[in-house]
C-alpha cells in the first residue's frame, strides 16, 4: 500500500481506535487524532483502558505519538480485532 493510501485510510479512521504495524515490528495501538500528508499521530492506550503511556497529558504537543506514513505497514480499525 502507498503512502497516498495509508493517508487516505488514516483520514478516513480519523477519531477511530486503531491498531498500527510499522516496518520494524512495532504496534501501536490508540485513538488517530491528527493526519498529515507525512504523519499520523495516535493517542496510545495504557493498556488498562485509558491513554497515556506516562506521556504527561498527551504530550508531544498533545497529538500523541507521531508515526511516518512511510514506516507504516498496517493500519486495522480496533472493531476489527480483539484488544
Amino acid at each position: 500500500m502507498s503512502q497516498a493510501n495509508f493517508y487516505d485510510l488514516c483520514r478516513r479512521y480519523h477519531g477511530r481506535n486503531v491498531r498500527i504495524t510499522c516496518r520494524d515490528g512495532r504496534v501501536y495501538r490508540g485513538e488517530i487524532t491528527r493526519v498529515t500528508r507525512d504523519m499520523v499521530w495516535i493517542r496510545p492506550f495504557d493498556g488498562l483502558g485509558g491513554y497515556g503511556l506516562g506521556f504527561g497529558g498527551f504530550g508531544f504537543g498533545g497529538f500523541g505519538i507521531g508515526i511516518a506514513l512511510g514506516a507504516i505497514t498496517g493500519i486495522v480499525l480496533a472493531s476489527a480485532f480483539f484488544w
